[in-house]
């Protein structure tokens, strides 16, 4: 995996560009402010992180956050995960929304299929007129300073209000996507026991209308701390007539002046789950300055995004891309929220959207990108897409050949800005930024005051080899805690226990000589499907309830050409034969019970499931025996309860690339 060439970039930015990027208004601001010279954009990240306090100020100054009483110190030195940022400070995220816009432009563009409800726009006086009704419903309701409110939501423009009206109260918002069974939406939601529940009636999908009004039921009757249900109409379907169920009209009806609750640098702004891949999903709790901050530097540098700009990430609320959407708007930028498939009415849906829209900033999947070029689309000759500037990549890794296939059918002009990062940070390590090419295959640098290292097995940076990425230095985003965990044992856990006190994420990364990154793929088992994330736990927790399954196994795979594969392998009961009824239900039940999104590619009966001598699912060295590496090479054969049963999956590897390289010869 170590590079062996030094390709030529596939973009590279233009002398306009070069000139006017808001970064390099921050690098020249930064040099006149400090006396500094800091030539290049390399240069001004080695400042951000080898005096990584005085960048963090100057963020602050910068962007004039607006903060009601002032900061003591920036960060009070402690190492990682016990400091603290700007102590003193009090603000609220949805000040910094509001500020400077201009009242008739368009803040948010809700979008769904063909068929279903009417696209419509939300101006930045609207935004805020639904913003201070929905906040005054939720305060007559007794919700007040960290106190929760939970979506079980589309991703519509109703989701982001109630977002904005919920963080301004100093409340705490969590969601997840109602692609979501509600056994998997409790196990999230439930633990932070909600006052209020946001939801929808349903939404649509690859041209069906989906009714979820059993599944919030469901959900309300699991949750018994929630008081009140707040139902969006996106299927215009009748819902019960209650005290406890409001109408979104009702809801946003109270006509008040919007009014904010500062709170603590630190107060939570919402809280995100992880995927559940070795149990129940962890809360992972962020605040408001550390988002605000860090969400800033990454529209505004990296996406070099502003008032001009429309934003369009095909994203879930269950993904942290959709709070990284919803950060547009702090730069003034009009968002677009789509409610439905990538892939719906054909293959080109995106792009059809991103042309309608006139998108600027486009995201989405490096398995979206594949399959447009399987589909033989050609995005700029079958849509107007001259607004666009950037195309955003994430969710996994993406290939070369994808950069390459951007260039080709949308044009140089468009940078593909592929990123890392993650949930646990809700931001990007490394990504794309405007004064620096882009080359196939590579992140082009760490993102500004990240102090990103590949370290190798004696913890050691290396360049131009394969390590371990880890952070050096703290950022005001990581998390303030996760959920239910007060000791901080489990945070530690998550991040600390390799190298105490350097932040280890569980990637594995080359950082080249020239500082750019590449991305070889994750070494959890996170299932991760059209940049829709999903934990193996939720699949288990359906198949394994059959009585025709003993015990199940899910990996989703990386492949070389940049595709995703996603095996299921079930231990059946006695006398039992997988046979293709058995397996359309296996099917059926993840689809209705799990995400439809997570169905697998093809199921396999095996005599057993290997696992450590704790009883833990032997999943990622399954996963990487599955990509091509030998068993002893990825587990201590000691280490593992049933050893012999490796050889199934090694086998099962060998099969599928023979079988490939039979149909490719046949060609």
């Amino acid at each position: 995996m170590q590079p062996t060439s030094r390709p030529e970039p596939i973009w590279t930015p233009s002398d306009k560009v070069l000139g006017s990027a808001n970064v390099e208004r921050f690098r020249r601001w930064v040099c006149d402010r400090r006396d500094l010279t800091l030539p290049d954009y390399l240069a001004l990240h080695d400042w951000s992180v080898r005096e990584n306090s005085e960048f963090w100020a100057d963020l602050w100054e910068f962007f004039d956050i607006d903060s009601k009483t002032p900061w003591t110190a920036v960060h009070d030195g402690r190492t990682m995960p016990h400091g603290r940022w700007f102590q003193g400070a009090t603000l609220n995220y949805v000040d910094h929304v509001f500020r400077g816009v201009a009242p008739d432009a368009v803040a948010i563009r809700s979008i769904g299929e063909p068929g279903g409800a009417a696209a419509h726009d939300v101006t930045w006086d609207e935004l805020r007129r639904q913003v201070s009704g929905f906040a005054a419903t939720l305060r007559d309701l007794g919700v007040g300073r960290g106190d929760f409110v939970a979506g079980y939501v589309p991703n519509v423009a109703e989701a982001v209000v109630a977002f904005l009206a919920t963080a301004s109260l100093g409340a705490v918002w969590a969601s997840c996507g109602q692609d979501y069974s509600p056994t998997a939406a409790v196990s999230r939601l439930g633990q932070l026991s909600p006052i209020v529940l946001v939801s929808a009636d349903g939404y649509r999908y690859n041209g069906k209308a989906v009714d979820r009004r059993d599944a919030v039921a469901e959900i309300r009757r699991g949750i018994p701390s929630i008081r009140q249900t707040v139902m969006i109409p996106r299927l215009e379907l009748p819902v019960d007539d209650e005290p406890t169920v409001l109408t979104w009209a009702e809801a946003i009806s109270p006509d008040v002046p919007l009014r904010t609750e500062a709170v603590r640098f630190d107060h939570p702004l919402w809280t995100l789950f992880s995927s559940g891949t070795t149990g129940k999903p962890k809360g992972i709790v962020h605040g408001h300055g550390g988002v605000l901050l860090e969400h800033l530097k990454q529209m505004s540098f990296h996406l070099d995004m502003g008032s001009d700009d429309t934003y369009f990430w095909y994203t879930s609320p269950s993904w942290m891309m959709w709070n990284f959407q919803v950060a547009g708007l702090l730069v003034g930028a009009t968002i677009v929220c789509y409610d439905g498939s990538p892939g719906y009415p054909g293959p080109g849906a995106l792009w059809e959207i991103a042309a309608e829209c006139r998108a600027t900033v486009l995201g989405t999947s490096p398995a979206y990108l594949l399959a447009s070029e399987k589909a033989g689309l050609h995005p700029a000759l079958d849509n107007d897409l001259s607004h666009l500037r950037i195309l955003g990549a994430t969710g996994s890794v993406l290939p070369p050949s994808s950069y390459r296939w951007a260039a080709e059918h949308l044009g140089t002009s468009v940078a593909v800005a592929s990123t890392t990062g993650g949930t646990d940070v809700v931001s990007a390590f490394a990504g794309a930024v405007p004064v620096m090419p882009i080359w196939p295959g590579e992140l082009s640098v760490p993102c500004l005051g990240v102090s990103l290292e590949a370290w190798d097995e004696n913890g050691r940076s290396v360049r131009d080899e394969v390590g371990e990425l880890v952070v050096t230095r703290p950022l005001p985003s990581m998390p303030v805690r996760f959920w239910d965990d007060p000791d901080g044992e489990r945070y530690r856990r998550a991040y600390f226990d390799k190298y105490p006190g350097i932040w280890c994420h569980g990637d594995w990364i080359t950082i080249t000589g020239r500082g750019s990154v590449v991305v070889h793929g994750r070494s959890d088992s996170t299932l991760n499907r059209n940049g829709v994330r999903m934990g193996s736990s939720d699949i288990y927790e359906v198949v394994e309830k059959l009585p025709e399954v003993n015990e199940a196994l899910v990996i989703g795979a990386e492949e070389a050409d940049g595709s995703y594969w996603m095996p299921l392998f079930v231990v059946l009961a006695d006398d039992v034969v997988l046979d293709d009824r058995l397996i359309a239900t296996i099917r059926d039940t993840i689809r209705s019970q799990a995400s439809p999104k997570h169905v697998p590619d093809v199921v396999y009966a095996v005599p057993g499931i290997p696992h450590t001598r704790t009883g833990k699912k032997l999943e990622i060295p399954v996963k990487r025996i599955l990509q091509g590496a030998s068993p002893d090479s990825v587990v201590d054969s000691q280490s593992v309860d049933d050893a012999s049963l490796l050889e199934l999956f090694a086998r099962t590897a060998r099969e599928r690339r023979e079988s490939t390289t039979r149909q490719e010869s046949s060609l």
